[in-house]
């Protein structure tokens, strides 16, 4: 799932969805499926293998973006006797379409997960399954994975179980049609309810010392020529919402690991270095963030229809670094080896089966697990080896997803070369301290600079031009170094939640004193530093003035040079 999303409804010949198709033919991106793969999904989507159970009488409902067609979930919550709720969640039956070692399941491994890309997307499975047969369309009876989560009333799991089932949502809502309903007191009670256990959930999870990132989606406008950024922020729904996926993820994860074979999604806690990165980041931003108040209450704290607030929760995502896949058969792992820093519990990815390849594993393991069986063989034999195959398929949507960061950016200044801004050096480059990265504040863009630079003739590569990352560069979940991808703005729910250092932890503050001959600042933050003499290092943590030097999408991601 996508960390940062980015929308453009930009003309096809616009210059930005112009550099996004030439960045999807030099990735080599697939377009198409190949004919077996169709032939294939044609012949099971009109034959799958069948549940005996009949769950078909539980009136579900789907909640997703308005016309969304890939539907993983349907949910259907009603109170218990006696207090508490249940949660009846239903997730598309991936296995019940693919047969392993079939055309569709070595073209799944191939993709490993759907793409997300501001003008289109590219599927894990082919639409007549992935938009049809296989989705949880309303007034369609499809098989499913049928999870039954009891809860107290409290929140507190009091019972987890999943078996297979035949179901059949009655309707396809958007967010912001649950939100409306939800607000005006109109919405029936399954819909209701979701609020009081989505309410319950998230104190549930700070009371845990979890965090769940409310990443705001971002829509590239074109008027007059010029780009400009708008932010939308995420509902309460999308939270309620995403807190039932997380709460199916750890009821997964308590399943495998009592079952002694399992695919855990696992995150390390936030390094000193990225807590670094994100402290000059709120600074550039004009973020307060007191000395003493932990990261997650300052994100409790922050205000995502303010746009220094959601450019900052777009940063945040960069503490994902070091998520993976922890496989066990036999012996469960330690907890510190079985954790997920942010969610602060064992957990799991089994929510997004039509867009995720490790869910529809994961989902079986359950299954098995739920009904006192071994797991099936091939999902055994598979599992030593999706880690990898899970890491480098975020690698690589990492990396796609920072390139489309780099077009966006470019598509915004474009036009703009020469202009003069306030901008905050977050970070310098170890190797060669006279460049680094500038975040500015208004547009809140981030460009390469370099004291050495000299105008038309950049002294260093762009990322993805064959240049060494610059240090406290935060790439993508998955690579070497802070998907940023995850749980992110999630298409299927689950909110992106972001590594959570110890509670009360607060990094301190790099200097902020103005150097000899700085001048006063105009805008937000500390006074603009002057530039050091060409060749010195740059002035980490600092504000300063910088002049735009390059910024076309797929020519030059955005460049400065230092404003005397």
């Amino acid at each position: 799932m996508p960390q940062r999303i980015l929308h453009t409804a930009d003309a096809e010949d616009a210059p930005l969805r112009a550099a996004l198709r030439r960045l999807r033919a030099a990735e080599d991106v697939p377009a198409e499926f190949p004919p077996e793969v169709l032939a294939e999904a044609d012949r099971t989507a009109k034959a799958p293998r069948l549940p005996e159970r009949d769950a078909t009488d539980i009136p579900f409902y789907t909640v997703d973006p308005p016309g969304s067609r890939d539907l993983d979930q349907a949910l259907h919550v009603a109170r218990r006797g006696g207090g508490g709720f249940r949660i009846h969640y239903a997730l598309a039956d991936v296995a019940a379409f693919v047969t392993p070692g079939g055309a569709l399941d070595a073209e799944a491994h191939r993709r490993v997960t759907t793409l997300y890309f501001p003008d289109t997307r590219v599927p894990l499975h082919p639409g007549q399954l992935s938009e049809g047969a296989a989705s949880l369309l309303p007034d369609q009876t499809t098989p499913a994975l049928l999870w039954e989560i009891d809860l107290d009333s409290s929140g507190q799991v009091a019972e987890a179980t999943v078996a297979r089932a035949l179901v059949r949502s009655r309707a396809r809502l958007d967010y912001g049609g649950v939100q409306q309903t939800i607000d005006e007191g109109t919405a029936e009670e399954p819909v209701a309810l979701l609020r009081d256990v989505g309410l319950l959930r998230e104190e549930v999870e700070r009371e845990r010392g979890g965090i769940s990132l409310g990443v705001p989606e971002q829509e590239v406008v074109r008027r007059d020529g010029r780009y400009t950024l708008e932010y939308r922020a995420q509902l309460p729904a999308h939270s309620w919402n995403a807190q039932v996926s997380l709460l199916t993820g750890m009821a997964a994860a308590d399943l495998m690991l009592a079952s002694g074979t399992g695919i855990l999604r696992t995150l390390p806690p936030a390094r000193r270095g990225a807590l670094t990165y994100l402290h000059r980041i709120a600074r550039a931003l004009d973020i307060d963030w007191p000395e003493g108040l932990d990261y997650p209450e300052l994100l409790r704290s922050l205000n995502p229809q303010m746009a220094n607030h959601a450019a900052f929760l777009q940063d945040c995502t960069t503490l994902l670094h070091g998520a993976g896949y922890t496989v066990f058969d036999g012996e469960p792992p330690a907890r510190q080896d079985a954790v997920h820093a942010a969610v602060a519990d064992e957990y799991a990815h089994c929510t997004a089966p039509l867009r995720r390849l490790a869910d529809r594993y994961a989902l079986e393991l359950c299954v098995a697990a739920a009904a006192g069986e071994p797991p099936p063989e091939w999902v055994r034999e598979a599992l030593g080896g999706l880690p990898e195959l899970m890491v480098r398929g975020a690698q690589r949507a990492g990396r796609l997803e920072r390139e489309c960061v780099d077009l966006v950016e470019a598509a915004l200044m474009s036009g703009r070369i020469g202009e003069v801004f306030d901008g905050y050096v977050v970070e310098v480059d170890e190797r060669r301290p006279t460049r680094g990265t500038v975040q500015l504040y208004e547009p809140a863009v981030i460009g390469r600079v370099d004291t050495e630079e000299s105008e038309g003739a950049p002294a260093f590569p762009a990322a993805g031009e064959g240049g060494e990352a610059a240090e406290g560069t935060q790439p993508a979940e998955g690579t070497e170094r802070p998907e940023g991808t995850e749980p992110s703005a999630p298409a299927d729910g689950e909110a992106p939640a972001a590594g959570v250092p110890p509670a009360g932890y607060a990094e301190p503050a790099d200097s902020t004193e103005p150097a000899d001959g700085a001048e006063p600042a105009d805008g937000p933050g500390p006074p603009v530093r002057a530039w050091p003499a060409p060749g010195e290092p740059l002035p980490l943590g600092h504000r300063v003035r910088v002049r735009l030097t390059a910024a076309e999408p797929g020519v030059s991601p955005v460049r400065f040079a230092p404003e005397p």
